[in-house]
């Protein structure tokens, strides 16, 4: 009996060290950007700059997560800017680095980026190439605004070994090129 208790303990603690091992969920940049994609048809805004109507649409994003080592997630946007003027309609081209900060929401089972910050900017609008401060202000806060509210990754919960993994707290770290998610300790 004590023979068959101990084989059974062992096994359990054997089961336990497995499953703390196995309890880690990653999301790479990949899967981000798969995400970002299949959201990026939902970020357009019509606003106004100086008066002129303006259209924003943003075509395309990327995602590095991670870079050299920090704690951030980098997020690239390609978009365009539409201005309508005298009946005629000026595209604009323009394109944005970002970086925020990574974060799980327990409650929504999601990963939202926050605090987002303006690395660079470029804008092409026929033959004119550079820094565009106002139009780069209104992108922000579009991106921003939906980055508050959309989670940038939802965690899958038909998936059962994520199902069990969400009932527990769990804390988000940043690694080269994927975000872990752990039980919290």
């Amino acid at each position: 009996m004590r023979i068959l208790l101990s084989v059974a303990f062992a096994a359990m603690l054997a089961g336990c060290a497995t499953i703390s091992q196995l309890a880690v969920y990653t999301v790479s940049n990949a899967e981000l950007e798969q995400v970002l994609d299949s959201q990026v048809s939902k970020l357009q805004k019509q606003t106004s700059l100086a008066g002129i109507p303006l259209y924003l649409d943003v075509e395309d994003m990327t995602a590095t997560i991670g870079p050299d080592g920090r704690d951030v997630v980098q997020l690239g946007a390609i978009a365009t800017a539409r201005i309508s003027a005298f009946g005629l309609n000026y595209p604009a081209k323009v394109s944005l680095a970002l970086e925020g900060t990574p974060y799980y929401d327990n409650e929504e089972k999601a990963i939202f980026v926050r605090s987002l910050s303006l690395l660079d900017s470029t804008i092409d609008a026929g033959g004119f190439k550079g820094n565009l401060a106002p139009v780069s202000g209104e992108f922000m806060q579009l991106i921003n605004g939906y980055l508050a509210t959309n989670p940038v990754y939802r965690l899958d919960l038909a998936n059962k070994a994520v199902s069990m993994l969400s009932t527990v707290p769990l804390q988000l770290t940043v690694e080269q090129g994927q975000l872990a998610l752990r039980p919290k300790q």
